[in-house]
């Protein structure tokens, strides 16, 4: 079971561009038989031809390799369900925020091998964790150090510490609504959201 299916999705695009094959072909500067092989679920565009194909139908290449919608309802429902845990298994930011990104890492690690179409969406939820923490430790750190970064002491009539006591909320906040957000995308097997998130894990 593949964990995507971008020979639909090139040929739903090049489609909906009013393209030929051949012409494809031809502004991807591939020859006509990849095109049609790949369109056939005969191969998969991989490396510069993932590239080339994206550039002539104006998309980036994370577009044509993304899980879709469909594939995530036809995850078996042993899948499913891990996708559900090691997404709310992330919660564990709330006790310490690494845990948030070792739990899932640990579980995706364990059952990378024996689930099907799962690395994608692990991926993502492991990649917004990290994200997500090096952002808080940067916030505060910037905090705590206002006077060598130049930063106002005083906005909106609150000091240092107070925006450190604001901040955590409100970034603790955003973390579980997402976390919360993601969890009903799965119930609904829908394709999961976690954006914005450096792509640590490819």
């Amino acid at each position: 079971m593949k964990t995507y299916n971008p020979g639909k999705k090139i040929k739903e695009l090049r489609t909906r561009k009013g393209l030929s094959q051949e012409e494809l072909a031809e502004q991807a500067q591939l020859s006509l038989r990849t095109i049609q092989r790949i369109e056939n679920d005969e191969t998969e565009a991989r490396g510069d031809t993932l590239k080339r194909l994206a550039t002539a139908l104006s998309v980036d290449t994370e577009f044509l390799t993304e899980t879709s919608d469909e594939l995530i309802e036809s995850m078996p429902d042993d899948s499913r369900r891990f996708l559900a845990t090691i997404n709310l298994s992330a919660l564990s930011f709330i006790i310490f925020p690494l845990l948030g990104i070792a739990l899932p890492l640990a579980l995706w690690l364990s059952n990378r091998k024996t689930l099907k179409g799962i690395d994608k969406p692990c991926k993502r939820i492991i990649n917004f964790q990290i994200s997500w923490c090096l952002s808080f430790v940067v916030f505060v750190v910037l905090l705590l150090n206002s006077e060598m970064f130049h930063l106002p002491h005083f906005v909106l009539n609150l000091g240092m510490a107070e925006w450190i006591l604001l901040s955590i909320p409100l970034f603790y906040g955003a973390n579980i609504m997402y976390i919360i957000f993601n969890s009903i995308l799965v119930y609904n097997t829908r394709k999961i959201f976690y954006q914005p998130a450096v792509p640590f894990l490819r």
